[in-house]
This record gives structure tokens, C-alpha cells and sequence, in this order.
């Protein structure tokens, strides 16, 4: 087990406790902008970074996590990983962190409606979703279609998530109407319920599909291209540590970072 996974439970977000924390926006000219990459050692940082990110790049960011301490002795990046919504309730009430990554562009919009943005957060990545079936697609589950017969168990991250948006604009597309067994508070929960047989089918992200490996069969489908999410990343304006949280976002950025969310599933922005 890595120290950020022992890291990760260790810290779990909860909203009601936390406090307010403002949002500065990534800044391509400053010396750890966006095509800067701190894999080469460049720039001395050190201390702890907090990062505050989307349940979908759990796998992604904890890989990022492990590289960027690598590559600069002395730091130690500690995650938060939910839903963006809460983690955006979180950070305007006052969360000490210094990087926030949403799964939508509207959840990132929460905090920078709430004034604690000094500018405009970049998007790092797209995702798109699939339909999670369990092992072999038991259920021949070809479609959005398929998911609305009778007595099929299917669930969905909740509308105030994004992919529980997403999920929603792809049903809109497609004239269709779902009652699933229930709404889970991000799409890892989602995806678990399949994974423990608790359900037929989830829609869920394809990053989240591929993290899953074995355990779940992914399923495509045309509508998922009417509702592709970006993702925002950006640097917290009152950052405890705003330096190493430049030169992480740098990483993220970066050729070496992008690699490493492209082979986890993710599209480029």
C-alpha cells in the first residue's frame, strides 16, 4: 500500500468541518506554469501540497502524487478525492488546501462564483462515459435503451454530481426515461455497487471503466458524445504551500502528466 493511499484515508473530506479557501487560477507565466515539468527536479520545493480532486482521478492523480515526490525530495502530496460538488461546498467554506480538480467546468463555478477565484481555471483534461456492466455483460446491455427495461437494476451518480449531469444530458439526448435503484454521491460509489453485484449497470466514466479492470465490462454508446465533461484544474488563491502546488500543476500539465491520464482513460482537453 503507497503512503498517499494511507495518506488519502486518512484525510476523508467532510464538508460540515471544513472552512473557506479561495481560488487563484493557474498562471501559464509564472515559472511553474503549465509547460513547465517538474519531473526534471527543476525549482526547489518542499512540504506538504493538499489536493482536492474529483473521485475519477483517484487512480491518476495518486500515480501523479507518487511522481512528483519522486522528483522533489521533501514534499508530500496529500489527496482528497468525492464528488466535486462537495469538495466545491468544501473549499468555500473554508477547506485548507492547495489545489482544487473538478469534474466540470459548473462545479468548478461554484467557487469561482463565490468570489474566491483570482482567475480563470484551466481545463487538463476531457472524460466520457460508459455503461459499467457486470463481467461479460450478463445482461447483453448494448445502450442507454437497454438500461430502462424492467427489473434491470441500474444506478446513477446523483444530478448535483457531474457524471450524474452527464448521465442525465445523455438520457436527455436520447428521449429516454430512467428510475434507477438509487443515486450515489460520486461515480466511484457508483461503479462499486456493480462491482459488489448490487447492481446491473452504473453509468459512470470510461477512466472509471478502465480503473476497474476485470471487475466490470464497459459498454459505449453514442450518446456519450453529447455529454463529454472537461475538467478544471486550478491553484487555491490562499494555498498553504502555493509553491510545490504550482510545480504540481505543472506536472499535471505536462507531457509526463498527460501521458499518464491518457493511459487511465482520459481524453485530451
Amino acid at each position: 500500500m503507497s503512503r498517499i493511499a494511507r495518506r488519502t484515508r486518512r484525510r476523508p473530506v467532510r464538508p460540515a468541518a471544513l472552512g473557506s479557501v479561495a481560488l487563484l487560477a493557474l498562471s501559464a507565466c509564472s515559472p511553474a506554469g503549465p509547460d513547465a515539468s517538474p519531473a526534471s527536479g527543476s525549482g526547489r520545493v518542499s512540504g506538504e501540497v493538499t489536493v482536492f480532486a474529483a473521485a475519477s482521478l483517484k487512480e491518476s492523480f495518486t500515480a501523479l502524487g507518487e511522481r512528483f515526490e519522486k522528483a522533489h525530495p521533501g514534499t508530500e502530496v496529500t489527496f482528497s478525492f468525492g464528488g466535486s460538488d462537495s469538495l466545491a461546498a468544501s473549499i468555500t467554506g473554508g477547506a485548507p488546501a492547495d489545489v482544487f480538480a473538478s469534474a466540470s467546468p459548473a462545479t468548478m463555478k461554484v467557487v469561482t462564483d463565490a468570489g474566491d477565484a483570482a482567475g480563470t481555471p484551466a481545463a487538463f483534461v476531457r472524460n466520457e462515459l460508459r455503461i459499467a456492466t457486470l463481467p461479460g455483460n450478463p445482461d447483453r446491455i448494448t445502450g442507454l435503451r437497454d438500461l430502462t427495461r424492467p427489473g434491470l437494476k441500474v444506478v446513477l451518480c446523483d444530478a448535483e454530481v457531474p457524471c450524474g449531469a452527464a448521465a442525465r444530458k445523455a438520457l436527455d439526448a436520447s428521449g429516454l426515461k430512467l428510475t434507477p435503484v438509487s443515486y450515489e454521491q460520486d461515480v466511484k460509489a457508483a461503479l462499486t455497487k456493480v462491482e459488489l453485484k448490487e447492481a446491473d449497470a452504473a453509468v459512470v466514466y470510461a477512466s472509471d471503466v478502465h480503473a476497474a479492470g476485470d471487475k466490470v465490462e464497459g459498454v459505449t454508446f453514442p450518446e456519450a458524445a453529447d455529454a463529454v465533461n472537461d475538467y478544471p484544474i486550478t491553484l487555491l488563491r490562499n494555498a498553504p504551500n502555493a509553491g510545490a502546488a504550482k510545480a504540481f500543476l505543472a506536472l499535471v500539465r505536462s507531457a509526463e502528466g498527460q501521458e499518464i491520464l491518457a493511459g487511465n482513460g482520459f481524453l485530451k482537453p
